[in-house]
């Protein structure tokens, strides 16, 4: 489990984060949505440690994270652009990784999931940004972990590779682990989320199921929802005053 509690992040004069409270149960598929610039790409840097709050706790199994950075080993991250040495040959970028982590990897069958083996020679500098991607995908589900945090993890890829994306997704989910990650797709959150987190102006505006989210707003599926409460906060203005939540953190 992980839970994040009164988490406040200040860049300079802008704050990013103001008093975050989340509850991520073990074995739960959640989305973190929100606007450009709530928060959410802050949330993940500190849960990866590649942020210090400015206030607040993070708690992994019930262990504060601050100063022992050692649960990092059980996360593999899916950053939105996948940035890699341009000399490297795709073999060589795995081989690398795998003396890094020194565990069991699953690299075999994902290499053929995702129709990377022909390409295990190419230099990274000749491929393109999809295929790319799916070296990120497979770098970070070649190792098993106990948490993924996937940032935009559909970005650039292909129909086929969006099934396969989607597949290991639920596979580890039944597997017991936890899977955290941002999008735009609704269809991808409404498919597979059990648990939606929004933010605006980096507060929870909203903790709770797909289904309570489409009750509170009286809407049928994700993105209408989602789209109801943008315009609301747009033509009200009432973030500040009111933060409607499924739940009690």
């Amino acid at each position: 489990m992980i839970k994040i509690n009164n988490l406040c992040k200040s860049f300079g004069k802008n704050h990013v984060l103001k008093g975050v409270d989340i509850l991520i149960p073990e074995g739960n598929i959640t989305a973190v949505l929100g606007p450009n610039g709530s928060g959410k790409t802050t949330i993940l840097k500190i849960l990866l440690g590649l942020v210090k709050p400015d206030k607040g706790n993070v708690f992994w199994k019930q262990r504060i994270t601050h100063g022992d950075y050692s649960y990092r080993n059980k996360i593999g991250y899916l950053p939105q652009i996948a940035r890699f040495p341009e000399n490297l040959r795709v073999r060589e970028l795995f081989s690398m990784i795998q003396d890094i982590r020194q565990q069991p990897s699953d690299l075999e069958p994902l290499l053929d999931a995702f129709k990377l083996r022909p390409l295990l020679n190419d230099r990274l500098r000749h491929l393109s940004g999809g295929t790319r991607q799916k070296i990120n995908t497979v770098l970070t589900f070649m190792f098993d972990n106990d948490l993924f945090i996937l940032d935009e993890p559909t970005a650039g890829l292909d129909p086929v590779a969006m099934i396969q994306l989607r597949e290991i997704i639920a596979r580890k989910q039944k597997e017991g682990k936890t899977i955290l990650f941002t999008t735009h797709i609704m269809s991808l959150v409404q498919e597979m989320a059990q648990q939606i987190i929004f933010l605006l102006d980096g507060r929870i505006y909203f903790q709770g199921s797909v289904q309570e989210l489409q009750k509170l707003h009286g809407e049928h599926n994700v993105e209408r929802a989602i789209a109801r409460i943008l315009e609301v906060n747009e033509h009200e203005g009432v973030l500040d005053s009111v933060q409607p939540t499924a739940s009690t953190l």
